[in-house]
């Protein structure tokens, strides 16, 4: 199967800007509930991925919780490298049952790195338990034909 039948696209996803400040990025994950959130350039390439805790854990070293100072400090200075990376949209099955077991969501990029969206742990459970079915559904049929 295609990994782009999973695919949420960016349209209908919220992402941060690597040049929002931290205290936007902390309103939009605390309005939507989020615990990550993309974060894109604003040409539409794929920087990285932030969570709570790295806000958090920027506003503990620098030891200044107000949030005015917030405002001075951008998404791409506390992101993190390499941190919940992106797949290209030709990735396989396989690779992306091995990256949701560590993450919620798997962003998607394509040819030219440009964010297209993510696919989250919920749809690749449901292919693999829906590939298990079908797998057994053809087993069945089989020794049902063997049999008779």
């Amino acid at each position: 199967m295609n990994a782009i039948f999973l695919l949420k696209s960016k349209n209908s996803l919220d992402y941060l800007y690597d040049d929002n400040t931290l205290r936007q990025g902390l309103e939009k994950m605390r309005v939507h509930g989020y615990t990550a959130i993309p974060v894109i350039t604003r040409d539409g390439s794929y920087a990285g991925c932030i969570n709570e805790g790295d806000f958090l854990w920027h506003i503990l070293s620098t030891g200044n919780g107000d949030i005015k100072a917030l405002e001075s400090v951008r998404v791409r200075d506390i992101l993190r490298k390499n941190w919940n990376p992106a797949v290209r949209v030709d990735v396989e099955m396989d690779e992306l049952l091995e990256r949701a077991m560590n993450q919620n969501f798997v962003p998607v990029v394509d040819d030219r790195n440009s964010f297209i969206g993510i696919i989250t742990r919920k749809s690749i459970i449901w292919y693999f338990t829906a590939k298990q079915k079908d797998d057994e559904v053809e087993t069945q049929y089989f020794l049902d034909s063997f049999v008779k």
